[in-house]
Parts: structure tokens; sequence; C-alpha cells
């Protein structure tokens, strides 16, 4: 059986400049995204008590998006994965994606970001697969406000990963996985790796010293 090599990156502030989420939750929803939040103060507190990104992830989905057209959506996607391309990516990881595509290495995207712009941003980076927060909509086409499986971060990270790995029949016995993050949420996904990289530095190189 062939060894198989795979590059897992992390998006936010990992591959590109910065956090994407609110922005995006902001262009598309506008100062709606702030009274949405403010009409629910108990869910919010109790969540920030609890410290869960998850739950406080999925009341700014509602607040967010909740009612919004897959068309309308699809186009502020757009348009943000048009900004982040043109001025918004890491010289640094991209030049490191690259370095992995030369090598014929698979290369993924993970990101708690949602996945209507890490995919057409994956797209322009060359990349195999994304795998990325999933929003709801309903049979209208519109978004319920809730996501379409959890989370992608932490431990659903590794999850995801792994499913993408069995769906292409890759045994992970068999295969060097190189993974890079820069937060606790990419925690897992590095742990899981055989190459952790922490980006929150610089990459002091295109080509990593082995």
């Amino acid at each position: 059986m062939t060894s198989t090599t795979i590059a897992a990156f992390d998006f936010d502030a990992t591959l590109t400049r910065r956090d994407n989420v609110v922005p995006f939750l902001w262009r598309v929803a506008g100062k709606r995204l702030a009274g949405g939040l403010m009409a629910r103060p108990t869910r919010i507190a109790s969540a920030v008590a609890r410290r869960d990104p998850n739950a406080l992830r999925a009341l700014a989905s509602e607040a967010a998006l909740r009612g919004v057209t897959r068309e309308y959506f699809d186009r502020r996607a757009t348009e943000l994965a048009e900004r982040i391309i043109d001025g918004g990516l890491r010289d640094d990881t991209v030049a490191r994606l690259g370095w992995h595509r030369r090598q014929g290495h698979l290369i993924v995207i993970v990101s708690a970001s949602y996945e209507q712009y890490v995919r057409l941003v994956g797209d322009h980076l060359g990349v195999d697969e994304v795998l990325a927060t999933r929003v709801e909509f309903d049979r209208s086409g519109r978004c319920t406000g809730g996501l379409s499986g959890a989370n992608c971060r932490a431990e659903e990270k590794v999850r995801r990963l792994s499913e993408w790995m069995r769906s292409l029949g890759i045994d992970r016995s068999d295969t060097t996985i190189w993974a890079y993050g820069d937060s606790k949420g990419d925690r897992a996904m590095l742990e899981f790796s055989d190459y952790p990289i922490w980006v929150a530095d610089p990459l002091d190189s295109v080509a990593p010293s082995l």
C-alpha cells in the first residue's frame, strides 16, 4: 500500500490574516446581528458563563442568518471570498501550502468558518477538500438559523478529517499528517497529526525543516 501524506490547514488567522466569521455575519446581517444577540441575553450569558464557543456560534448564526435566502447568503460569501483572495491571505502559510502541493500531498482546509466562502478560497488555492461549518437551509431555500451538523472546531475537526480520510479509503496508520493551526480550537487536530505546526508567529521558510 502506498503511504499518503496530508496537509491539514485551519483557515481563520492561519491561512488568512484575521478571523472571518464575525465580518461575514456582519456583512450578511449588519446591525441586525447586534440586535439579534441583544434579544437573547439569557442564552448569551449562559454560553459565556460556560465558555462554550459552540453555543456562541449557534446563537450568532441564528441571530444573523435566520430567514436569509440561499442566493443572498451565497452572494455575500462570494464577496468575502474575493476580498480574502485580493489581500486577506497570509504569505507564509500560503507559500507552505504551495510547497505541500508541489510534493504531491493531499491538502485539506479544516475550519470553523462557514463552508461557502472557505470553499471558494480553497478552490483558488487548489486544495483537495474543504471541511468547514455548514449552514442549514429549509426546503424553500431560506436559512433556518441553525447549523447543518456540528461547528467544525476542536474534536469535530478530527472527526471530519477522519471521516473524509475513510471516504477515500485512507488508513490513518499508513498516513503522515501535517497540521497547521493558531488557536486552541485547532489543538485536537494538531495532536492528531504527526507534524503539528503552530502558526501564531510567521513561518520562517517555505519548505519545513524536518
